[in-house]
């Protein structure tokens, strides 16, 4: 597949965004959390309630970097049988009815082993946006951004308070679509305050980029979300989604997801 020549869907959002003045929302969530075919429900009322883009989480058996919510959510869809390649056609499927902008989260293992030059093709094909592979650092990302960018999708790093300037200037000059900026160190998880540091640290990062910066780990409130978007182009909401999924059976579940997510947006 050759390289696509046009702006891809994240781009388009994010300029979308800053030419009305807004700030994003992007949400989490695992794929196959509780299964598959909820999966593709949880999509179209996120979308519907408000979010600007949606992180697909691929379930692993070791998602180290992941908080107790997220660990239990990934070892819910293994449990389900749920692959990297389920995750794939989840999103071929998506694109039948959606255009959000859709991000792969995942670890690096899944990946090496599917193939790193199949990944990018089938994620590209399927009508993925971007990648973001948690446990791969910038040094040793070259290969797959050279697969993932003769196919047009965005590879997308972390960036944390203890990132340097020598490191934030390395994920600058690799980073496309956007940067994630992770507003606590540890992992993820809802927390009942956004750091008061927040707005010192993305300055600091936007020295070194004109990329777009999202924000996440830890947010769970519309106050939260509108704090952490005084400065931010993008607020990340995980942990408190994903808890809802797993609290919530049945009709129930769209319900008060949408009724969450809605409340999230109008607090961006």
């Amino acid at each position: 597949m050759t390289k696509k020549t046009e702006k891809n869907r994240i781009t388009q959002l994010f300029e979308k965004l800053k030419a009305e003045k807004k700030k994003g929302f992007i949400a989490f969530i695992t794929a196959g959390d509780p299964d598959i075919g909820t999966t593709k429900k949880i999509i179209r009322e996120l979308e519907h309630s408000g979010a600007d883009m949606i992180e697909l989480g691929i379930p692993f058996s070791d998602p180290m970097a992941d908080g107790p919510t997220i660990q239990a959510s990934y070892e819910r869809a293994v449990k389900g049988g749920v692959h990297l390649t389920d995750v794939l056609k989840l999103v071929e499927e998506v694109r039948k009815e959606s255009q959000i902008p859709l991000v792969l989260f995942g670890y690096y293992n899944p990946i090496f082993n599917y193939g790193l030059k199949k990944f990018a093709k089938a994620a590209a094909q399927a009508g993925a946006d971007g990648v973001l592979i948690v446990d791969l650092p910038p040094e040793e990302s070259d290969e797959i951004k050279s697969e993932l960018d003769k196919n047009g999708v965005d590879l997308i790093f972390l960036l944390t308070p203890t990132s340097d300037e020598g490191r934030m200037s390395l994920v600058a000059s690799k980073a496309s679509g956007f940067i994630y900026f992770v507003s606590v160190t540890g992992v993820t998880g809802a927390r009942a305050a956004v750091s008061s540091d927040i707005h010192k640290y993305v300055k600091r990062v936007r020295k070194h980029t004109d990329l777009p910066l999202g924000v996440g780990f830890g947010i769970s409130t519309p106050a939260q979300a509108k704090e952490v978007c005084r400065s931010a182009d993008a607020a990340v909401v995980g942990s408190a989604i994903v808890s809802i999924i797993s609290k919530n059976k049945g009709p129930n579940l769209i319900k008060e997801l949408g009724s969450f997510v809605s409340g999230i947006k109008r607090g961006i």
